[in-house]
């Protein structure tokens, strides 16, 4: 029988926060802007009667960074479970 090494576990965070935070926001759009100091996520949700900002978060380049590669990270291990996602052809989208 081969010995395993334990795998090192992720530090336990705990997130408080209250019940409408809790809950969350859908968004079905979004609109990024920089300036040299920061990046700002607008969270939007597009609908027949208009566009409304959800959320807007603003995070340090260094962080943006870690971001995208969390949310890379996170893209390819819901692919592995779930196939591959596609995204519609034609169209642009109202913003990027």
């Amino acid at each position: 029988m081969a010995d395993n090494p334990a795998r090192p576990t992720a530090p336990q965070v705990q997130i408080n926060a209250n019940d409408e935070v809790a809950r969350g926001r859908y968004s079905n759009n979004m609109l990024v802007t920089h300036t040299r100091e920061e990046f700002i996520l607008d969270f939007l949700l597009s609908a027949p009667n208009g566009t409304q900002l959800v959320s807007r978060v603003m995070v340090s380049p260094g962080h943006m960074k870690r971001v995208l590669a969390a949310l890379a990270d996170n893209m390819h291990k819901y692919e592995a479970n779930y196939g591959e996602v596609v995204t519609p052809e034609g169209g642009q989208p109202q913003f990027h």
